[in-house]
């Protein structure tokens, strides 16, 4: 039984996944990732997205006191597309193996697979590949996300094709 709920997300969301990835992902891509790319990437990469958290399609898992351990979701590559994007999907590191991801990423294939969605894109962290691979993603290959001018990230793209 999970001691979470997972909820779509909404504006009085925005600090507190902010405040969520900024302690998260520094620590969960230290293992992965050079100190060089971190000091340059992370202030780009974690900072919450209002359009993103208010878009419908984005959720947050909730602990009974408010807390919350995670977030996530999908959007769609376009208007009349069947091929969505998974986005910013983040756990708090003090809770991982909980099923928290999982749960967040579960909900995000539903609703887009109930909105015609046939392919699910993710431009995934190093550190993520093998939780997409568990989830039943294929790498497509490694790339590099131009953040800034004269910065970019490392990643790997996973594609899922939606059943």
């Amino acid at each position: 039984m999970r001691d979470f709920a997972v909820r779509l997300a909404s504006a009085a969301d925005i600090s507190a996944v902010d405040a969520l990835l900024a302690r998260a992902y520094p620590r969960l891509l230290k293992p992965d990732y050079r100190p060089s790319v971190l000091v340059t990437a992370l202030p780009l990469i974690s900072r919450a997205q209002p359009r993103l958290i208010t878009c419908g399609s984005y959720f947050v898992a909730e602990a009974a006191d408010g807390a919350i351990l995670g977030a996530g979701g999908w959007t769609p590559r376009s208007r009349a597309s069947d091929i969505g994007n998974v986005r910013h999907l983040v756990t708090d590191d003090r809770h991982l193996r909980r099923g928290i991801a999982r749960a967040i990423l579960e909900v995000s294939h539903e609703q887009a697979v109930a909105q015609g969605v046939k392919l699910m894109n993710c431009d995934a962290t190093i550190t993520a590949e093998p939780f997409y691979t568990a989830m039943g993603y294929e790498r497509s290959g490694e790339i590099a996300i131009a953040l800034r001018p004269g910065i970019v990230f490392p990643a790997v793209r996973m594609i899922r094709r939606m059943s």
